[in-house]
């Protein structure tokens, strides 16, 4: 969709040479006496240095050296100033909205609409999802609604129509302005894809990366995010909702004093500039719809990102290590349950909620128009009673995703529940003595350094070691192995909660799974069949039973026409091959006349492939038991994994040394449970060994 202008939605809120290849002669020193009083011969291997190797990878430019921060500085991040120099160029801002061609315009009560361009490119965000279920939630079109009708009172349509309801309103042909502008962009051609593609890479480039101490590093999240309607998760009371298009205005850059300020590639004057060596991040804003603060910050891979990391990491191993730091507090909060002063009471309270429940610490105050809890800010109709000592929590969670818990506690900490809770309304806080700073100044004096979310890390952590070292896993296959590991991280998600609505995505995805699940048992039933022809004393094996119970007729039906079709399909394919049209017609008739054959023959024992030997439709089914086996086993794992957000454990909670060791004891390669941009910010655990422990 067209980009957007400050007229439309901008509201507050050294090397030398390689040789050729073709011209390095095979001599060495030594092979003729004769070769120093030849000059025209070329000493090659005089001007090569020895660590050039001429190869087939002669030309190829070279891979910039890994910067291994972990082995030259030991501390360093927890120093207060984070760098000396730093220098950069700011953030790439959308460029401005282009109107839709005049003969584009939406309609309302069956009236072509005139709208400005600031309303239009409101009502272009709602147009692209018409088709979509965004659409048909009335949340999500009462907020754009209102956010809509707010944009059009400073902006109105042009022909005077006032627009006041949204059910009146025909956005399809803007809709179908945008479909047939991504056709024609499907329609170009490998060249003009590769060129815009190339224009696209040229406009970011000097975004990329950034001067810090004088060393080049690749900066993140460099763009600034377009105006649009917001989505949120589940059912975020604010989807729907516009967010306003960042301006220059809105955007504070950090950077070297002595650096070039940079210019911002849209009109405008930065909100600020400051050069604050103790912070990380580059550039800052706040978006409209939630108030979060924004920020630009070098890339995950980064030597300061990646020292904080292991910081992090190295602070929660600090918590179990053996001169028994968890051990401490937690003999001390549970001695504080039972404390006379009830502002001790209700911290040790709230500390076994965060570190036996895993309940994020929050803030003090959660946001009265989204709703989403954490620990400080539990109200006492989040929490409820059942005896003899259950406690239920049933509250909205991070990225509005329902977090309901019924679990059993401590007799002391029940009836601590039902003290805090009495005398209160439902809205009063549980506990109103707890507030984040308190708690984490407290925990500072058990810990230097502990705040009350390094308790998420540890317990994360800590208890995927455990279910990891759990598993006897020395005559596994790699399947079981991987899902051995995915159950373990699956565990540790519902423990910190991270769980997500289901995209329609995964279902479809899901049956295709089971389809090609089907279709593997399908060769494998047809292959037995051919087994018990071409020799009747495999038909009582048991290793050749049936094991295809969920293929029906129908489904058997389905897919020997799809498989036809398929056939006919290919055969027709082979006519830009140049094979004659008789010849084809006559291939395609053989394939017609062969499935009605399979229809027939279903039920039955009748070979319709030509007969193989035993020991190899033994070998082939063999074959197919491992796959059918090993594709059973990602469809359990993915099942399972559909409401569970696994990766934000192992970007934020899993200290990565647990899995790369995990991994090398294992002989799992590492790139199956860590993709490329983990590895890359996980880059200073690689080098673990694999007896390493958390």
């Amino acid at each position: 969709m067209a980009s957007t202008s400050s007229s439309s939605v901008s509201e507050p809120p050294t090397n030398s040479e390689p040789v050729p290849a073709d011209s390095v002669q095979e001599i060495h020193p030594g092979e003729d006496e004769d070769l120093a009083a030849k000059p025209e011969v070329l000493r090659w291997w005089e001007a090569v240095p020895a660590v050039e190797k001429v190869d087939e990878n002669v030309g190829v430019p070279k891979q910039p050296e890994v910067y291994k921060w972990w082995e030259n500085s030991a501390g360093e991040s927890t120093v207060t100033v984070k760098w000396k120099t730093l220098e950069h160029n700011g953030v790439l801002f959308p460029p401005p909205y282009e109107p839709l061609p005049s003969h584009v315009k939406m309609r309302y009560d069956g009236k072509e609409l005139d709208l400005p361009p600031a309303a239009e490119e409101v009502a272009g965000f709602y147009a692209a999802l018409i088709e979509s279920d965004y659409t048909q939630d009335a949340g999500f079109n009462e907020n754009f609604f209102r956010d809509w009708q707010t944009v059009l009172q400073k902006h109105p349509p042009r022909d005077g129509i006032e627009v006041t309801n949204l059910q009146l309103c025909d956005f399809r042909p803007i809709f179908e302005y945008f479909e047939a502008e991504k056709a024609k962009k499907k329609a170009m051609s490998a060249q003009e894809k590769k060129d815009m593609k190339k224009a696209i890479a040229d406009l970011e480039l000097t975004y990329t990366t950034c001067l810090f101490d004088g060393r080049e590093e690749k900066v993140g999240n460099f763009r600034i995010e377009p105006a649009g309607l917001f989505r949120g998760r589940g059912e975020h009371p604010k989807r729907g909702c516009l967010k306003y298009r960042v301006q220059p205005e809105d955007v504070t850059i950090n950077i070297g004093g002595n650096a070039p300020i940079p210019v911002p590639n849209v009109p405008g004057k930065w909100k600020e500039v400051i050069h604050d060596n103790t912070v990380t991040w580059l550039a800052t804003w706040t978006e409209n719809v939630n108030g979060n603060h924004k920020y630009v910050f070098l890339v995950v891979g980064s030597s300061l990102k990646a020292q904080s990391d292991m910081l992090k990491f190295e602070k929660a191993r600090e918590l179990k290590a053996s001169h028994g730091h968890i051990g401490r507090i937690r003999t001390t909060y549970d001695v504080d349950l039972k404390s006379t002063v009830l502002a001790d009471r209700q911290r040790a309270t709230a500390l076994c909620f965060i570190d036996k429940l895993g309940l994020r610490v929050g803030e003090e105050e959660h946001d009265a128009d989204v709703d989403t809890v954490s620990c400080c800010s539990l109200c006492c109709v989040h929490v409820r009673l059942e005896a003899p000592n259950f406690v239920v929590f049933d509250i909205i969670g991070e990225d509005s995703i329902r977090y309901y818990n019924r679990v059993p506690v401590e007799v002391q900490v029940f009836e601590n529940i039902r003290i805090f809770k009495e005398n209160k309304s439902d809205e009063d806080r549980l506990f109103d003595y707890v507030k984040k700073a308190d708690l984490n100044e407290y925990l500072q004096t058990e810990m230097k350094g502990l705040t009350a979310t390094v308790f998420r890390t540890f317990n994360a952590s800590s208890t995927l070691q455990r279910l990891l070292d759990e598993n006897d896993l020395r005559s596994a296959n790699l399947q079981e192995k991987l899902n051995a590991y995915n159950k373990a991280s699956h565990e540790v998600a519902i423990l910190c909660n991270h769980r997500r609505a289901v995209p329609p995505s995964r279902t479809h995805a899901q049956a295709t799974e089971q389809n090609k699940l089907r279709s593997l048992k399908y060769d494998r039933m047809q292959l037995r069949r051919t087994l018990f022809k071409v020799d009747e004393k495999f038909r009582g094996t048991k290793e050749y039973m049936d094991n295809e119970s969920d293929m029906n007729d129908e489904w058997t039906a389905s897919h020997e026409e799809a498989m036809k079709t398929g056939d006919v399909e290919n055969t027709e394919g082979l006519a830009e091959d140049g094979e004659k049209v008789s010849v084809l017609r006559d291939r395609i008739a053989e394939i017609e006349a062969a499935y009605p054959a399979l229809e027939q023959e279903r039920g039955t024992d009748a070979d319709f492939k030509r007969a193989k030997l035993a020991e190899k439709i033994q070998e082939t089914i063999g074959e197919l038991d491992e796959e059918i086996k090993a594709r059973k086993l990602r469809i359990i794992d993915r099942k399972e994994a559909m409401e569970i957000a696994l990766s934000t454990s192992k970007i934020n909670y899993f200290d990565p040394r647990i899995t790369i060791a995990w991994c090398k004891i294992r002989d799992v390669p590492v790139e199956k449970v860590f993709s490329q941009s983990l590895r890359l910010k996980f880059a200073w655990a690689l080098e673990v060994e694999g007896d390493w422990k958390f």
